[in-house]
């Protein structure tokens, strides 16, 4: 499942950022890809052709163009196009983009062009040529241009596809908005002939130093590898293979400092052959588990968090994570929740995101979009999600602040979903034993004598270190808040379980004068004071993410008065106003820190 091209720490590399204005086209029937009955698209449609049309018409005052990439509107890269404009805001469909640069190739330099993100499928072309092609909207890509460009002037343009069928991951219903469009940093990247194309360093659950070192080139096989960890005593040499790999397994130095939310130390770290260098930043820790306990180097945490989407705060989001909306969400988490955890949802977010959450000591989830029912008997679709899954390992193996991949979000018990994430529960553990793997489940009701008795009853629980639940009692059903405190929760007794989700919505501002009615930030307060009652009484209960940090776009969520399109189960507005929940949450984390200390 490892890209063709993993590109470790592209920021760091010489690079063409591209970001900025690109030209658009919307192209809702795919005229540009493809003709009437699955024919090739016609000459006059090709918006990816290496040519001017303006000049083109000026010469031939016969000629016949319907696209013009020149002459078109332009959008602001990285940017979803939902946000830009309001008749763009449910667009569904391809949009054509396209941007110049100019570039001076130099002999024994390759090219390449690399994506973060572009939701959902990508069809790139570089001066008229296709380059590749790629589907997954949150993961990066790259394909190797060296061939292609030439001096001076050259054109890029992509066509992303933003339909979702029944191969896509996720399907073409959820509980957020599928944004569109290049919604993250588009770079031109440049390397040696022969470069260092993956590189990670870690600590696995017994405290080894383990790693990897893989060049791509011609001269990849039997070179000297040096890996140089700043302010230690450690030097690391290992010789690659005839296939360009070098493993590392050493002991960790005598010296090392354990990175942790409460000291997130970072060490400068170069990997180094005779053709290339680069450069790290990387904190060595472990995660493991032990009975009902999760231990970070060795020693029980309480994941005290939140769930959070990849969403900037402000009235039009358009998914443009810069470092500053990053660093704005997660000071509410760190400073505001007193948390210590974050659920990345529902996909994988940016590689900047980790970055920040290593340096300011932030424990993370991260899952791929295996959510809801997708087509679990489909083997293209299992393919899918192992490619998903390795795009975002192989991107972020050397983040200590990611401690669990999870694998897939309320899934429907079923054989073939069963067979389905075992199966990929096997590819993420070879891909990386040094984490831990998890999967947000459903749970079994029952109306009991006794009461409310909620079971964990999913065969999959077998493929999994941590056992993580999702419980709306008390906002979806008949369930009173008093009743909340009181359910009864079997859990298995050996095994770490946290609440990955549980939330009521509210708007912010709205007020119950009297008894607490839903929407309001009584109602949602209470709700939270009532689960928490509830969730102390689950004896192996080692961390949870409630849902969500912020208010977030959802299509699905259409009340005239509260909603209009957003899913209001946030701590916070989508503009940052804190509702009374978010003190009861911050307050709660407070005294479980008190207690652990």
């Amino acid at each position: 499942m490892r890209p063709e091209f993993v590109l470790t720490h592209v920021a760091s590399r010489d690079t063409i950022d591209l970001s900025g204005e690109w030209v658009y086209s919307k192209d809702l029937y795919r005229t540009g890809l493809t003709d009437i009955n699955g024919w090739v698209a016609k000459s006059r449609m090709q918006r990816y052709r290496d040519i001017n049309v303006e000049a083109e018409e000026k010469k031939d005052p016969n000629s016949f163009y319907e696209f013009d990439m020149q002459r078109g509107p332009t959008m602001e890269i990285p940017n979803a196009w939902n946000s830009v404009l309001p008749e763009l805001r449910y667009y569904v469909g391809v949009i054509w983009f396209q941007k110049e640069f100019d570039i001076k190739p130099q002999k024994d330099r390759r090219a390449f062009i690399h994506f973060e993100a572009a939701n959902y499928r990508a069809h790139v072309f570089v001066n008229g040529q296709k380059a590749g092609e790629h589907s997954g909207g949150f993961t990066p890509f790259a394909f190797e241009i060296t061939d292609i460009i030439r001096k001076g002037k050259n054109q890029i343009t992509v066509a992303v596809d933003s339909f979702h069928d029944a191969e896509s991951i996720p399907g073409s219903i959820t509980d957020w908005d599928l944004y569109g469009g290049i919604t993250r940093t588009p770079r031109i990247v440049f390397t040696p002939s022969t470069f260092i194309d993956d590189a990670y360093l870690q600590l696995d659950q017994n405290g080894k130093m383990i790693g990897e070192v893989r060049l791509n080139g011609d001269k990849k096989s039997n070179q000297r590898i040096e890996v140089e960890i700043a302010g230690t005593n450690k030097k690391i040499s290992v010789t690659t293979d005839a296939h360009g790999k070098a493993s590392i397994a050493t002991d960790a130095p005598d010296n090392l400092k354990r990175w942790s939310p409460e000291d997130p130390h970072l060490y400068k770290v170069r990997f180094k052959s005779r053709t290339d260098n680069l450069d790290e930043k990387i904190g060595f820790r472990t995660i493991k588990t032990r009975g009902h306990e999760i231990l970070l180097n060795d020693k029980p945490v309480f994941l005290a968090g939140i769930s959070m989407h990849e969403e900037e705060i402000g009235e039009n989001p358009s998914r443009n994570m810069t470092e500053a909306a990053i660093r704005k969400l997660f000071s509410e988490v760190k400073q505001g929740l007193n948390g210590n955890y974050i659920r990345l949802s529902h996909y994988p977010h940016s590689e900047l995101a980790s970055r920040i959450a290593d340096e300011m000591g932030i424990l993370l989830w991260s899952e791929i979009p295996v959510y809801w029912s997708i087509d679990f008997l489909n083997e293209r679709v299992l393919n899918n999600a192992k490619r998903m899954m390795g795009e975002n390992i192989y991107r972020d193996r050397n983040r200590a602040s990611i401690i669990i991949w999870s694998i897939a979000n309320e899934t429907p018990v079923a054989d073939d979903r069963n067979l389905f994430l075992q199966n990929l529960a096997r590819s993420v553990r070879n891909m990386d034993p040094s984490r831990l793997i998890s999967a947000a489940l459903l749970v079994e009701r029952k109306d009991t004598e006794k009461g409310i008795e909620i079971s964990i009853n999913d065969p999959l629980t077998n493929s999994l270190d941590i056992l993580a639940v999702n419980t709306y009692n008390g906002w979806y059903g008949d369930d009173k808040l008093d009743d909340l405190a009181g359910i009864i929760w079997h859990t298995p007794d050996n095994r770490p379980v946290i609440l990955s989700e549980f939330g009521a919505d509210a708007m912010a501002g709205v007020h119950a004068e009297g008894a607490p009615f839903k929407f309001s930030e009584e109602y949602q307060a209470e709700y939270y004071r009532q689960t928490l009652r509830m969730a102390d009484n689950i004896a192996n209960l080692s961390g949870m993410s409630p849902w969500i940090l912020k208010d977030f776009r959802s299509p699905r969520r259409e009340h005239p008065v509260y909603q209009n399109g957003w899913n209001r189960k946030g701590l916070i507005s989508e503009t940052g106003v804190r509702k009374q929940s978010f003190d009861v949450m911050a307050e709660y984390y407070k005294k479980r820190q008190s207690t652990q200390h």
